[in-house]
C-alpha cells in the first residue's frame, strides 16, 4: 500500500514504490532511467491525489457501490484508502526496467559509414614550373666621388636626390694655394722660354755652342711641366660629374674642411641595373647541361618588395666565372631597363625563373602523405589491394607535385642456411634472392585521391575512379 506521508521525490519513497528501479540506478547510471523514474512516481502521486479527491466526494456524496468498495477500505478516521494491488506493483516495476532499456537502444549513436574511396591517376603533361630566388638591385654604375685635394668646401651646387649630367660641376674646393702655385709655374716657364730665345739666336750667328740652346731647350720643358702640373692640381678643386646619374647622400656641408681622399657623396647610374641573385649548384648544372632547361632571359620576371611585377623585361642574363666555396652557390646576373627610374640602386626583390617541363608526371598534394622527411602514396594493384609507395617530389606546385618518373631497384636478399653433416667445416651457405624495390609511379599506375586515412598496407578496397584532368580540375587542399 502507499504511504501518503513520504514524498514523491525522495530516496524512500522510490524504495516503496518501485525498489527494483531504485537498485538498478545503484549501479548502472543512466540519465535516461532517472527520467522515467521521476514520470513514473508523477504518475503514482497523480492517482494518489485522484484517490483523496474521491475519497473526500465519497465521504459527502452518495454511498460507495460495491464495484467501488473493491478498490477502497474504510479507515480508522472515517476515511477510505486506495487497494494497491501486489499484481499491479510488479507490472508497473517491469515496464519502468524496461523504458530505460528501450531508451538506452534508442541513444546507441548510428553506424558510421567509411566515405567513399577515390582513385585516380597520374596526368603527364607539359607544365610551366616557377622557381624563386632572393636578389639583390645594383646601379650599372656606382661610384664614390672623393676629393682629389684639402682644402675648404666651397658653396654646394648640388642637392641630394638631383639627376646630374657629364661635366657638371657638384663640389668646389677653394683654389687660393692651387692659383697661385699655378700663376708661379707659368713665370717660370715664360722665363724659360725667354732664355732659350735669345741662346737660340746666339748659335744661329755662332756665338754659343749648340748645346747651350739644348740645355735651354730642356729647362723650358720642365717648366712648362711644372705649370701643367699646376693648372691639374687646380682642376682638381673642382669636382664633376663624370657620368649622367643621381647624387646620393651629401657626406661633407658647406665650410668643412676636405682631406684628400674623403668621400663627398656617391653617384648612381640607374638606367639599366643589374639583378644579382644565387643559383645552387644543381640548378646551375641544369641549366649549363639540358639544352631543353636552357635559361633564357625571356623566362625571367623580377617582383618587387610590394609585390608588384617591374614592368620591363630581362634583356640579358650572366653568370660569375667562380662558385661560393661556404654556400655552394654561383651568382647570376639579370640586366633590366630602367628608363622610368624606378628601381635605385641597393632594392631588394625576388626573381623568378619559369621553366617549361615537358611530360612531367602531375599529381595532386592530397593524395600524398608524408613520414619523417619522405612522401608517400598509397598504390592500387590490379587485385585492388593498396600498397604504400615512396615518390621523389621534383617541384611544388599550386596544389600539385611533380614527381619524379617510377625506378625499379633490385636488391638481393641473404638467407643463411645450416649445411649437412659432412660440410659442416665449410660453415654457414648464403642463399640468395632478389627483391624488387619500386620508387616513384608511373602515368598507368592508379592512386588513393581521397580517403587516404582509411586505407592500410595490403588491404583491399572498393573505390571509385575518377579521371586525372577531373582530379587535378580546382585543387584547393594541400597533403594531409
Amino acid at each position: 500500500m502507499l504511504d501518503s506521508t513520504i514524498g514523491p521525490t525522495n530516496w524512500k519513497a522510490e524504495q516503496a514504490i518501485c525498489p527494483t528501479v531504485v537498485n538498478h540506478k545503484g549501479w548502472v547510471p543512466d540519465r535516461g532511467r532517472s527520467r522515467h523514474r521521476q514520470v513514473l512516481l508523477s504518475f503514482f502521486e497523480t492517482c494518489r491525489g485522484h484517490a483523496r479527491g474521491w475519497s473526500n466526494r465519497r465521504l459527502q456524496g452518495p454511498p460507495v457501490t460495491s464495484a467501488q468498495n473493491k478498490y477502497w477500505e474504510p479507515t480508522s478516521n472515517n476515511s477510505m484508502k486506495m487497494k494497491v494491488s501486489p499484481i499491479l506493483i510488479i507490472i508497473l516495476a517491469l515496464i519502468s526496467l524496461s523504458l530505460p532499456a528501450c531508451q538506452m537502444h534508442a541513444e546507441e549513436p548510428p553506424h558510421q559509414e567509411h566515405n567513399t574511396i577515390v582513385v585516380t591517376s597520374p596526368e603527364v603533361k607539359d607544365v610551366v614550373i616557377t622557381q624563386q630566388y632572393v636578389c639583390q638591385i645594383r646601379s650599372r654604375k656606382f661610384i664614390e666621388v672623393k676629393a682629389l685635394q684639402s682644402g675648404y668646401l666651397e658653396a654646394i651646387q648640388i642637392k641630394e636626390g638631383q639627376a646630374v649630367k657629364s661635366g657638371d660641376v657638384m663640389f668646389q674646393i677653394v683654389p687660393t694655394l692651387y692659383k697661385a702655385r699655378l700663376e708661379a709655374e707659368l713665370a717660370e716657364a715664360r722665363l724659360a722660354e725667354l732664355k732659350w730665345k735669345n741662346t737660340k739666336k746666339l748659335a744661329d750667328d755662332k756665338v754659343v755652342s749648340i748645346q747651350e740652346v739644348a740645355l735651354l731647350q730642356a729647362e723650358l720643358d720642365k717648366a712648362q711641366a711644372k705649370a701643367s702640373l699646376a693648372q691639374a692640381e687646380l682642376n682638381f678643386a673642382t669636382v664633376k660629374a663624370p657620368f649622367d646619374g643621381i647624387i646620393d647622400r651629401l657626406q661633407q656641408q658647406h665650410g668643412s674642411l676636405i682631406k684628400e681622399g674623403e668621400i663627398l657623396t656617391t653617384l648612381s647610374d640607374n638606367g639599366v641595373m643589374w639583378v644579382y641573385f644565387n643559383v645552387p649548384e644543381a640548378r646551375y648544372l641544369e641549366d649549363m647541361t639540358s639544352a631543353a632547361q636552357h635559361l633564357d632571359a625571356q623566362q625571367i620576371e623580377l617582383v618587387l618588395a610590394n609585390g608588384s611585377k617591374f614592368p620591363q623585361a630581362c634583356e640579358s642574363i650572366r653568370r660569375e666565372a667562380k662558385f661560393n666555396n661556404e654556400t655552394g652557390n654561383i651568382a647570376y646576373r639579370a640586366d633590366f631597363p630602367n628608363p622610368d627610374r624606378l628601381l635605385r640602386h641597393g632594392q631588394t626583390g625576388n626573381i623568378l625563373i619559369h621553366r617549361p617541363l615537358k611530360d612531367a608526371i602531375v599529381i595532386p598534394q592530397r593524395a600524398t602523405f608524408e613520414i619523417l622527411d619522405k612522401r608517400y602514396v598509397y598504390v592500387v594493384d590490379k587485385n585492388d589491394v593498396v600498397h604504400q609507395r615512396e615518390i621523389v617530389v621534383l617541384h611544388e606546385m599550386d596544389d600539385i607535385f611533380v614527381i619524379k618518373k617510377e625506378e625499379i631497384k633490385i636488391e638481393e636478399i641473404k638467407k643463411e642456411g645450416h649445411k649437412t653433416e659432412e660440410h659442416k667445416t665449410e660453415g654457414h651457405k648464403a642463399e640468395g634472392s632478389k627483391k624488387e624495390i619500386r620508387k616513384g609511379i608511373n602515368a598507368n599506375d592508379r592512386i588513393i585521391l581521397e580517403g587516404v586515412r582509411q586505407v592500410h598496407e595490403g588491404e583491399k578496397v572498393e573505390y571509385e575512379f575518377l579521371k586525372p584532368e577531373a582530379a587535378l580540375a580546382n585543387q584547393k587542399q594541400h597533403a594531409e
